[in-house]
């Protein structure tokens, strides 16, 4: 019987870039790879990332580097080991976790908003010591 209590299904132009984001700064692992899917988790959350099909990926393009997709109505919420490792992870990887003046506090964490290397709203949330 799985753990997993809740997650989210990310669409992705690029599969592979994607995928190293959310490994690397949300740390989740890989738990099943195919052909135009991958399937994350962290024992609690699970992330299915899908590859968009190419004929609707070559209608749009991605910046370089990406704008942030403030207009979407849902911001994904990752809890980290640490937002300032987080956020150099990110910039190596394509996305952004905001500076650390635009952290905040809140119910007893440490908060940074940030977006992928397609522009997908993400928060990241510390442990307060």
């Amino acid at each position: 019987m799985s753990a997993i209590i809740g997650g989210a299904t990310v669409y992705a132009k690029d599969l592979k870039c994607v995928v190293a984001f959310y490994e690397e700064v949300c740390g989740l692992r890989l738990t099943l790879r195919e052909h135009d899917f991958v399937v994350l988790e962290n024992g609690q959350l699970q992330i299915v990332i899908v590859e968009i099909p190419e004929h609707i990926a070559r209608t749009f393009e991605i910046s370089s580097p990406p704008v942030r997709r403030e207009d979407s109505a849902l911001k994904l919420t990752f809890v980290v080991e640490n937002v300032a490792a987080a956020r150099v992870t990110a910039c190596k990887l394509g996305g952004v976790i905001d500076p650390k003046e635009k952290e905040w506090e809140f119910q007893g964490m440490l908060v940074c908003d940030g977006h992928d290397p397609e522009g997908n709203v993400i928060q990241v949330r510390e442990h307060a010591l």
